[in-house]
């Protein structure tokens, strides 16, 4: 029962003893929430009947994503006002179960006889998975959403376009996969080295099959998949496979293409704001949705736009100038509200990393993404937008867990398990109406330096494990590495390949060559401080060019 994680409202034993619970048990309830649980549970294969070992109810009293758990001598009895409430009392069920319950094979055992009651402290308890400038498989973003799941997390936000990639199917528009979804070749050395390739094609992409099978997937695990098509910025894949909407294209004329980029940073390639852009990017938005089936966020980007190209076009600065707009951040600006408006017209909503909102013009139900840092999250909040909080530090897991060579390559240092469980989503500082705003965190793999899923779980977890705790419970508290170290066996269960909490194993260490970190030639407070200056302007686009 003390070995929860994430930490629940209330956890209370309720006597001695225990309940043996068997594969093959039975459940009975309502069949939505029958179901929730057995999906939380598949280890268990509990049997629908008319009365059973675990009974679930439906209880409206409770809010979104609640639950009650009570387990007595007699059975388990289980309530929730919504499927994903059911869901996560069906995940802390088995954490109440031993290891095994963690394994894909049947397992039963005991389980302490406790009331708990439990909801979530924040709505948005997210992460982000950098799928653009490495490719995963569908697999391992199945897998991610299981993970999640055992977690309480409860958004995917899927990175699927920038310079290195496009990564989903268009029928409209095929040169997208056809093209934009692969580069010859990817850079293998380190920031301020003399650049090395490695002569290896990489590449991929979801079919709209695939991304239906993973949106019906993560709903069935109470997971949301947010796309993200990074807009206007980031452009180079889109515009290696149609060059007709590059902001050089003017007067008829359709420039070189640019190549899918083999380097990491900034493209200064950037889309062009014209109408037809805005209707070439209506189209695939219309496909995505049509995938997803239900979308009730969409990420358009609008961060790191180098902004020369429009600035040199005659006919983007007299489009402007038809606008009435005064600077070209304002053309960015209206550009992303007018996808903002598209969106809204499906029934989703805009979010932005935050260049959006400092440049203004926002709708008004845009959520930002403040990466770079707490003061423009308070001002977005400020401002009456909807903020989920993902600061450089402690959320860009893509940093290393330590100063030091025997870490694998990552972007900077360093970013702890304890600076993670330290961070408060909503400072104490902030008014009531500014804490309002705030929907909750997530955290970012950016996947520059993560080349596969075996990199992927070692930055994952368990940094991960503290993000869950501090977005369901508020906060991590002084029980959490006990809690942890505890929880760590469930991973070994799942078959997480995580940063053990002493450091990497021998096989995780960095090697010879691009593979060993660094230590010391990015820091993440110097790296913070300087987007931090960045974002006092809306002129501010191109922090790493």
């Amino acid at each position: 029962m003390n070995d929860l994680l994430p930490r629940p409202l209330s956890a209370v034993s309720t006597g001695p003893g225990s309940l043996a619970l068997s594969p093959g048990d039975t459940i009975s309830g309502p069949a939505g929430l029958v179901e929730a649980v057995r999906r939380a549970l598949a280890a268990l294969d509990l049997r629908p009947a008319a009365s059973g070992t675990v009974q679930v109810e439906a209880d409206a009293s409770l809010g979104a994503e609640a639950y009650r758990l009570e387990v007595s001598a007699e059975g388990v009895r289980i309530a929730a006002a919504d499927r994903s409430g059911a869901f996560y009392a069906g995940q802390t069920l088995r954490q109440l179960l031993p290891d095994a319950a963690f394994r894909s094979v049947p397992a039963g055992g005991s389980v302490p006889l406790v009331r708990v009651e439990d909801a979530p402290r924040f709505s948005w308890r997210g992460v982000h998975l950098d799928v653009a400038r490495h490719f995963l498989p569908k697999r391992e973003v199945l897998r991610m959403i299981d993970l999640m799941a055992a977690h309480k997390l409860n958004r995917l936000h899927l990175h699927l376009v920038d310079d290195q990639g496009w990564r989903f199917e268009s029928r409209a528009y095929p040169r997208l996969h056809e093209v934009a979804s692969h580069r010859p070749q990817t850079i293998t050395t380190y920031y301020k080295e003399e650049p090395a390739y490695d002569g290896v094609p990489h590449g991929g992409y979801y079919t709209l099959d695939d991304l239906a099978e993973i949106a019906a997937y993560g709903r069935a695990r109470a997971v949301t998949i947010v796309p993200e098509i990074d807009v206007p910025g980031h452009a180079s894949a889109v515009l290696a496979a149609y060059p007709e909407f590059d902001a050089r294209a003017t007067g008829g004329r359709t420039p070189e293409p640019f190549p899918v980029l083999e380097r990491w940073g900034i493209s200064p390639a950037i889309l062009s704001p014209l109408p037809p852009t805005v209707g070439f990017l209506t189209v695939v938005i219309d496909e995505l949705l049509g995938a997803l089936g239900e979308a009730p966020y969409v990420h358009v980007g609008g961060d790191e736009c180098v902004l020369d190209d429009w600035a040199a076009s005659p006919e983007i600065t007299a489009f402007q100038a038809e606008l009435g707009l005064s600077s070209l951040p304002e053309v960015h600006a209206w550009f992303l509200r007018r996808l903002a408006d598209v969106l809204a017209e499906r029934g989703s909503r805009a979010v932005v990393w935050d260049e959006a909102f400092v440049s203004g013009m926002l709708r008004p139900d845009t959520i930002v993404m403040p990466w770079r840092g707490m003061d423009v999250a308070r001002r977005a909040a400020g401002a009456g937008h909807d903020v989920v909080q993902t600061p450089i530090f402690p959320l860009y897991f893509d940093y290393a867990e330590a100063s030091s060579a025997e870490e694998p390559v990552a972007i900077g240092d360093a970013i702890t398990l304890a600076d993670v469980a330290g961070f408060e989503p909503v400072p104490g500082a902030w008014t009531e109406e500014e804490r309002g705003h705030v929907l909750g965190a997530q955290f970012q793999l950016w996947s520059e330096r993560l080349p596969d899923g075996r990199a992927v779980d070692y930055r994952a977890w368990p940094r991960g494990c503290a993000l869950a705790e501090v977005a369901w419970s508020g906060s991590a508290d002084a029980s959490f590495a006990v809690r942890l170290e505890r929880h760590l066996r469930r991973l070994d269960a799942l078959g997480v390949e995580y940063r053990p909490l002493d450091g990497p194993r021998p096989w995780q260490r960095g090697g010879t060559g691009w593979r060993r970190h660094r230590p010391g030639v990015v820091r993440v407070d110097e790296a913070m401080k300087h987007v931090e200056e960045l974002a006092l302007t809306a002129d501010s686009t191109r922090p790493s060019l």
